[in-house]
């Protein structure tokens, strides 16, 4: 085989006018900025090449010059379709001059889109963004007037709407690994991400297109271990070696952590805490809801923060963390560094954990809160003249089981401080966040509500939920007054719900206790809760674990005492998830629900994520002649109570 080793000039060289560019990187982590640098110097050398096209799936820039912002030339590029925008404000300008054709779709469906192109697909069909900008019964993912071109489209298959997104040719493939070899076999040892490199480089090659790999350093030819290769060399057309340590940093934040790469891990304890501001109370709010045993997605800016507050209560352990671009279990970094990870269990490409997300894989995610209105929708990718973009927020947001929205309550100059646990607002922000409609829809509210999908809306002085008639108020900070610092600063009056005081261990000094909790330690009388209005108890029993005939009876009486109280059968829905039962009581367990279900309850449904316990529950309470109803999710049991009333 031929040499594949070239220089970033000859590489680029081979670009023509009018070609359509995968670019891969995620912010920072696997930016190809050698070959970025070499593009940007052979147009403004040349004035060629002219009308790029370019396709990304997450953001790759630093917010200035770097990345995709070395790009932002006029005549360079023609048309940009991408995921996240909000790093690359170059480009963005460009698109909202009107100067270039803008797309913002899912980061996700890019993601998977290069897979399908690779397999020569007319496009990717996908449930992700109906409801939101990107359905073209609302905007189509277009960003500005002269983007007239359809790419996405609305089809009916099985009796329900779908979104179908065109495929496009790639005629040239930007990737990235660490090692190669003459004959163009990557290794990714030292990269803190894998992302999409494999399938860009198939759909490139697929397209009859061309791959230019930038890479740190060459090995023999036979040398790289096999297993260790993430691009085969059939794949790729040239090699370029990084010519400076800063055009091939791990990310824009760091030259090298070997923490990032897996090469070792370190003492999560070592982490230094975060101060007690307005980013705290909001994770330690936020916290409160993460799932025990729980698969959990941190999305970027003030949700980062809900992995450092986990850290510092020490439940890490019983709740795995994940990142989009493909970290799986660990500590999620924030900043430049967002998207990579210390301590990981795995990293999976890009694409295979859009797979996981989009098919309900996440037990919660906890995303940023922008824009917010009474239909509980929610803007996060378009402010007037900023365009931020969308990234992987709708695949994660309609797909979570459970979601949680964080941010301040205002934006633009907002400080506030915790005197004697209690919530002082020290300046208003200029910018209200909820207000009367939002300027594009990222999130539906409508598409939330008729998937009976929970979600909060979690800011330092209080909490939303989004209920059937519209956003509800449900907590308040100690020292917030409901008049004076929350409705006055609102564009329209909230529902008013029963109304608690937010947790005051949220405006403490010290860790919060969450250890406890996590471990299954929860009191019981705290895991019964009861809707008057549709007559349903709700048991949650996650994270407990029963151990002896003992806690089966104090889980009895605990229960019967509830429900003597209501002096009527109830409904009742039971969450299972990391539930844990020793072997030798789980009969004692199965007859102690029959009791419950002849003498107490109505219609029972159940839901864990885990199927071994599906199974297992579900054969013990077959065993005792009482029917399991054991689902997947609280949305599908919550769904048979309401199909089995009719």
């Amino acid at each position: 085989m031929r040499n594949k080793i070239v220089s970033a000039a000859d590489a680029v060289a081979l670009i023509r006018d009018g070609d359509t560019l995968a670019n891969t990187g995620f912010v920072g982590t696997g930016a190809p900025e050698e070959l970025l640098a070499a593009l940007e110097q052979r147009f403004v050398e040349t004035r060629h090449p002219r009308d790029l096209t370019i396709i990304f799936a997450a953001g790759q820039g630093d917010g200035a010059e770097r990345g995709l912002n070395r790009l932002g030339h006029d005549g360079l590029l023609k048309r940009v379709v991408g995921g996240h925008w909000g790093l690359i404000p170059k480009i963005a300008q460009l698109a909202l001059a009107n100067k270039i054709e803008g797309y913002n779709l899912p980061q996700g469906v890019i993601s998977h889109l290069y897979r399908d192109i690779a397999a020569d697909k007319p496009g990717t069909i996908s449930k992700v963004g109906i409801g939101t900008f990107v359905d073209p019964r609302l905007e189509g993912g277009k960003i500005n007037a002269i983007s007239t071109e359809d790419l996405v489209e609305v089809i009916t298959l099985a009796g329900r709407d779908w979104l179908f997104y065109k495929a496009m040719p790639i005629n040239v493939a930007f990737v990235r690994g660490t090692t190669a070899d003459a004959n163009g076999n990557i290794t990714s040892e030292k990269e803190a991400l894998i992302l999409d490199n494999l399938a860009m480089a198939m759909a490139a090659r697929n397209s009859d297109g061309l791959v230019i790999a930038q890479v740190e350093r060459i090995a023999e030819v036979g040398t790289l271990p096999t297993r260790q290769v993430t691009i085969p060399g059939v794949l790729v057309d040239c090699v370029v070696v990084a010519s400076r340590p800063e055009y091939h940093a791990q990310t824009y934040a760091v030259q090298y952590d070997p923490a990032f790469s897996g090469e070792i891990r370190v003492p999560l304890a070592s982490q230094a805490p975060m101060p007690l501001n307005d980013r705290k109370i909001i994770a330690r709010r936020c916290a409160f809801e993460l799932p025990p045993g729980g698969v959990v997605n941190l999305g970027i800016g003030m949700p980062e923060g809900v992995a450092q507050v986990a850290n510092e209560e020490q439940i890490l352990k019983f709740v795995t963390l994940t990142a989009e671009p493909g970290v799986i279990g660990g500590l999620p970094q924030s900043g430049l560094n967002f998207g990579a990870a210390i301590d990981t269990d795995a990293i999976i490409s890009q694409g295979s954990q859009f797979d996981y997300y989009d098919g309900g894989g996440l037990d919660m995610a906890c995303l940023g809160l922008a824009e917010c209105d009474a239909d509980g929708n929610l803007n996060v990718s378009r402010f007037g003249p900023k365009l931020a973009g969308a990234g992987g927020f709708i695949n994660i947001s309609q797909n979570a089981r459970r979601l949680i929205f964080a941010g301040t309550f205002a934006a633009g100059g907002f400080q506030c401080r915790v005197e004697d646990g209690r919530l002082c607002i020290v300046q208003e922000g200029r910018a209200r966040k909820f207000v009367k409609r939002v300027g594009q829809v990222t999130f539906s509210g409508e598409v939330a509500r008729a998937t009976r999908q929970p979600v909060l809306y979690v800011t330092e002085r209080c909490v939303f939920s989004l209920t059937e008639k519209g956003l509800t108020l449900i907590e308040v900070a100690p020292g917030i007054d409901i008049d004076k610092d929350i409705l006055a600063h609102m564009d329209f009056e909230p529902i008013i719900g029963d109304v608690q005081p937010m947790d005051e261990r949220i405006f403490g000094e010290g860790v919060m206790g969450l250890e406890s909790k996590f471990a299954g330690l929860l009191a019981l009388p705290q895991r019964i809760s009861y809707d008057a209005q549709r007559n349903i108890l709700f048991l949650n029993f996650e994270g407990l674990y029963v151990r002896s005939t003992s806690d089966v009876a104090e889980i009895q009486g605990a229960v019967e005492a509830f429900c003597a109280k209501l002096g009527k059968r109830v409904d009742v829905v039971v969450n299972y998830d990391s539930f844990r039962i020793d072997e030798a009581v789980i009969n004692d367990y199965a007859a102690m629900v029959r009791h419950m279900v002849a003498t107490h309850y109505g219609r029972v449904t159940r839901y864990t994520t885990s199927a071994f316990l599906r199974a297992k529950l579900g054969g013990a309470l077959e065993k005792r002649n009482v029917a399991p109803h054991v689902f997947e999710s609280a949305v599908d049991a919550e769904r048979f109570l309401t199909e089995s009333s009719g």
